[in-house]
């Protein structure tokens, strides 16, 4: 290794000094901002923001954007959903200030909240009608004289899939409050979208909610007596509805072919139709948001690489780039003015409230995380290095000032079709406080590099994807950045999947840490919820079990001798506690150093205020244990 000077190491210490007045709970503490709508004028933007997680529940409210940012709604409880009345004088918003989520309207100017929706049912989602005389809404049915008793008196059994679960179709009178059914069993309903016309909705809808298949498709749905008429049966995943202005055209983000996920752009004339591909030639990039624009074009941002890019796209499909800026964005909407608001956010700046005029910079219009402009945050740097095949990888790389030969830390996002982008990364600047190099690669099978690398790795999980990782790994320890003999990896989902595979197909990482990951592919496979996705990469496991074998973990268990932490919510349905616990069972069982961590209560993502930090502070411990920090910071008296 190489020797440090007494000024250099006194600088790389009050470096790695300030970096470690971080906590946990300081990373954690971002207020969130989502669901943009501006105001039928164009002059106000409702939004909802998400409060640090405080206790076991998240606290959202909604706040308004005019001249300035302002706090909305102030309940004990959450809101969220903020919808505006055709008219603009009233927001409709969803609460569970009376246990189950229900809608009230309130007036923009403030005043009482008033309870559209009563009971124990909860809604999910709902749209004002054009003339705002009713409100569609999703919800299940409400329980039964006798279903509620049996629940109150625990006799509680129940088989899986019952419809009781599945959200339907209501219609409420604004007046009145009255409801009616418009569409109910045996249809699931997942989104909607009034036509202007306000005698029909678009909806998503389902009559086999219990298939593991994509079953969805795109019905127009008459509001008086709910008559069906199916628009279009999209083979793979979609989402995202929105009818253009004019009600001519439906758009959807959707999958190529089957899957695996929604990538495009795509639209379909109302009156019927074969739905067009917008952006797989023009832009070819995963459709993040999009907006209709009052000539019929629409605005789109994508994710591209680390950051985001906007286009505008016409009917046709042909785009042309906005010059926005190199933020990474969330939620975007579109005002009648032409005014764009977004949410911005990169790696050393949470998220906060933009709006752009289409002629000036990009404004800041909120200050919700205004403390973090205070704390010892790092930059990261952008890296691209070639991977064994020749092919250019991304990534980017965070470093203590000043240091070389660090024990290195590589992070594998989830997915795997997902990306690291320009954003907060809590692990990272944690880690990198405490004197570590974190490593953020793009991997085969990345989003925002096109849609044909996005699925490199399918039916090949463990292959080219984490070659693409040691070959990163070399770089760094080629370049005096990586100290060869520290290294660790870690990740969550599919990013814990990957540390779960590094660890039993090399000894060159001394330390690991999967979270929620995948041990065994086929009995994920028959434990998760919605295993279509996976069912996209390997086929099916009673079909052809050869592939799902070969890139399971517990396959090659018994090589395994690498510490390895285990983190997993107990409640995780999309990579169920079981995958832990056989990957724990088999560690056990071969003598390698592990932990298993059950959080009580938590999904796939984590809410809880104390499991967060409590799962930061452990994750940092396990690599101090097993890898040391910093040298200089070791040094240190």
């Amino acid at each position: 290794m190489r020797s440090l000077s007494l000024t250099g190491s006194l600088i790389l210490l009050a470096a790695v000094a300030a970096q470690a007045q971080l906590t946990p709970e300081q990373l954690i503490a971002v207020r969130r901002v989502a669901d943009l709508r501006w105001s039928p004028d164009g002059h106000a933007v409702s939004f909802t923001v998400t409060e640090p997680p405080s206790g076991t529940t998240p606290t959202r409210h909604v706040w308004l954007m005019t001249d300035s940012a302002r706090q909305y709604t102030y309940s004990a409880k959450s809101e969220d959903h903020a919808r505006w009345s055709p008219d603009g004088t009233r927001l409709a918003f969803l609460s569970d200030r009376d246990q189950a989520s229900q809608i009230y309207i309130m007036p923009v100017t403030g005043g009482e909240a008033i309870a559209l929706t009563k009971g124990k049912r909860a809604v999910q989602s709902f749209e004002w009608s054009p003339d705002g005389k009713q409100i569609a809404f999703l919800g299940a049915d409400p329980k039964s004289d006798a279903e509620q008793k049996r629940e109150d008196d625990k006799d509680d059994g129940h088989p899986v899939d019952r419809d009781q679960d599945r959200s339907h179709l209501w219609m409420a009178d604004v007046a009145t409050g009255a409801l009616r059914s418009v569409l109910g069993a045996p249809w699931a309903v997942s989104e909607i979208q009034w036509l202007p016309g306000g005698d029909a909705l678009v909806v998503v809808a389902t009559d086999h909610p219990e298939s593991d298949r994509n079953t969805d498709r795109i019905f127009v749905v008459k509001a008086f007596d709910g008559t069906m008429r199916l628009l279009s049966a999209p083979a793979g995943p979609f989402n995202r509805l929105q009818v253009s202005p004019d009600g001519k055209h439906l758009a959807f983000v959707g999958a190529r072919g089957d899957g695996p996920q929604a990538h495009d752009l795509f639209i379909i004339p109302t009156d019927g139709g074969t739905p067009r591909n917008l952006t797989d030639a023009s832009i070819d990039r995963p459709i993040a948001t999009y907006a209709w624009r009052r000539d019929g074009t629409l605005l789109v941002s994508a994710s591209e690489g680390f950051d985001t890019g906007v286009w505008t796209v016409d009917t046709l499909g042909k785009s042309a780039r906005v010059q926005l800026t190199k933020m990474k964005l969330g939620d975007m909407a579109l005002a009648s003015t032409g005014t764009i608001a977004f949410v911005g956010e990169n790696a050393t700046r949470p998220p906060e409230l933009w709006t752009w005029d289409g002629t000036a910079t990009p404004r800041s219009v909120s200050h919700l995380n205004a403390a973090f402009e205070h704390l010892a945050l790092i930059k990261p740097t952008p890296v691209t290095y070639r991977s064994f095949d020749g092919r250019d990888i991304d990534a980017a790389l965070l470093t203590p000032a000043g240091g070389t030969h660090l024990p290195t830390i590589v992070l594998v996002h989830g997915g795997p079709t997902g990306n690291w982008s320009d954003q907060l990364d809590s692990w990272g600047q944690l880690l990198v406080a405490a004197g570590y190099a974190v490593f953020y690669p793009n991997i085969r099978g990345s989003t925002g590099y096109g849609y044909d690398f996005s699925v490199r790795n399918r039916a090949d999980w463990g292959g080219g994807d984490f070659k693409d990782i040691m070959a990163g790994v070399n770089y760094l320890i080629q370049r005096g950045i990586a100290d060869s003999t520290r290294l660790g990896i870690a990740g969550w989902s599919y990013g814990g999947y990957m540390a779960e595979w590094a660890i039993t197909q090399t000894t060159r990482f001394k330390a690991a840490v999967s979270g929620a990951g995948l041990s065994d592919l086929a009995a994920e496979y028959g434990t998760e919820d919605h295993p279509a996705y996976d069912e996209w990469f390997y086929g099916l496991p009673y079909e052809k079990p050869e592939g799902f074998r070969r890139s399971s973990p517990i396959t090659y268990i018994k090589n395994a001798r690498t510490p390895t932490l285990i983190l997993q919510g107990e409640n995780d349905v999309i990579d169920p506690l079981g995958q832990s616990q056989e990957l724990y069972r088999g560690l056990k069982r071969y003598g390698v150093t592990t932990e298993l961590v059950v959080y009580p209560r938590e999904g796939h993502g984590f809410r809880e205020e104390k499991h967060l930090t409590d799962r930061l502070r452990r994750i940092v411990a396990w690599f101090d244990k097993f890898m040391g920090s910093h040298p200089a910071a070791a040094a240190a008296p």
